[in-house]
């Protein structure tokens, strides 16, 4: 049987970029809801850096499945589905996946005016689910390939 081999390298990048992203977005959020309506092309560019970041969060989701073959996904649920099932991520952050996912459909089909007030709390109560996710696909990378193996 073939060994299946993780793009643990890709992983990391994209790891990075959101990161680097998140916390840009965290330096430049203001202390409330009122000033972020008021930030301009700042705020398109803090909701653009959530967009990428959100699409990275998928990219590594979609990774893992066809890495370890989880199995063929008709759409993006079907992949987390896989990975809660492998338990390579929990239901918690299943829900918040999905949820990141809503938040990126509203930012970029822009069904209707953005509520940038709901936005900004959204933004400030979640932000930090970014991190978690981070943490829990890295806990997956170390378990599936130790970095004494990665480095080899």
């Amino acid at each position: 049987m073939k060994k299946k081999t993780v793009r643990v390298t890709a992983i990391r990048v994209k790891i990075k970029e959101i990161d680097e992203g998140v916390r840009l977005v965290q330096e430049h959020l203001p202390g409330n809801a009122k000033e972020f309506r008021k930030l301009g092309l700042v705020k398109d560019g803090i909701y653009k850096r959530i967009e990428f970041a959100i699409e990275d969060v998928f990219d590594i989701c979609a990774i893992l499945n066809a890495d370890l073959e989880l199995g063929i996904p008709g759409e993006d649920e079907d992949i987390l589905v896989h990975l809660v099932d492998k338990g390579l991520i929990s239901p918690g952050m299943q829900e918040k996946i999905h949820a990141m996912r809503g938040f990126r459909n509203i930012v970029v089909h822009r069904y209707g005016a953005i509520d940038d007030i709901l936005a900004f709390h959204l933004l400030t109560e979640n932000i930090g689910d970014f991190f978690l996710f981070a943490s829990e696909i890295e806990k997956v990378l170390e378990t599936l390939c130790p970095r004494k193996k990665q480095q080899e």
